[in-house]
């Protein structure tokens, strides 16, 4: 808005995930959650100059969790299992864009820290805190070859829910690792990507990386360990004019491999 002054973003989600927690890691023992819910969000930013934006954000939700069918009582049970939870928020936010196009950027870098805040004076049901920061670097090889590089950091602090700690996978940081596997308070990555443009709208990539988890001192989920990763994955073309790409990538992990699809780069 006003000539890139100021940003809006806001969204409202309502649904069900099924995910999996492990103990310790060990796949052969997990627990089948079923979470339903909805969520609100809002963050307004304003420019403040070299293309950096600060700004405010906010956040409130409220979910169920209950044992899926065929759930089993070796792993540890979430205390919030059966209870209704609602969780509310207020933080803040830096980023900084330079790339010329989010879609699919061949130059430039993308930065975003975000700072979220939750209380109980907010009708959070925890108290706790969480950090995220995001670094994303890009150079054009040539005319159809791109090198991408990404950086994750993630931190809690306070008394969260399983779900509000670092959720290692979640945000493609990295390809390779089922969400669920890995709730941590902290947790890291760093990842390079080869992109290739072919012809008749079809591109490959190809990427490695390695990261890490360290749990707190009294999670029940989630181990210290180094998560290395690499893959490989086929991209064709929806949009031309704004290089948006169906995004289909498969990369072997540290305990498995994944296999996902999306709209638009991983990073």
């Amino acid at each position: 808005m006003k000539h890139d002054t100021y940003e809006i973003k806001s969204g409202f989600a309502k649904g069900n995930l099924n995910y999996d927690i492990y103990k310790d890691s060990n796949r052969a023992f997990k627990l089948p959650l079923e979470q339903t819910g909805k969520a609100f969000f809002a963050a307004v930013s304003r420019q403040v100059g070299w293309k950096f934006f600060v700004g405010l954000r906010g956040f409130s939700g409220n979910s169920l969790i209950t044992l899926r069918q065929n759930g089993t009582t070796t792993v540890p049970i979430p205390a919030d299992l059966g209870l209704s939870t609602a969780l509310s928020s207020v933080g803040f936010q830096v980023f900084r864009d330079t790339t010329p196009n989010r879609f699919y950027p061949t130059s430039g870098m993308h930065f975003l820290f975000t700072a979220d805040f939750f209380s109980d004076a907010l009708g959070s049901k925890y108290s706790f805190q969480t950090y995220n920061t995001t670094l994303s670097e890009y150079w054009s090889l040539s005319s159809a070859q791109v090198l991408a590089y990404n950086a994750y950091f993630c931190a809690t602090g306070g008394n969260p829910p399983f779900y509000g700690n670092c959720i290692y996978g979640a945000f493609n940081e990295l390809r390779g690792y089922t969400a669920g596997q890995y709730f941590t308070q902290y947790s890291m990555a760093t990842q390079t990507e080869y992109r290739l443009v072919l012809p008749k709208r079809f591109g490959l990539v190809a990427f490695g990386g390695l990261g890490g988890v360290i749990p707190g001192p009294n999670q029940l989920y989630g181990t210290q360990r180094f998560l290395p990763s690499v893959g490989g994955g086929l991209r064709f073309e929806l949009s031309k004019s704004h290089h948006v790409n169906l995004r289909a990538d498969i990369a072997q992990g540290l305990d498995g491999h994944t296999f996902g699809l999306g709209i638009g780069e991983a990073f």
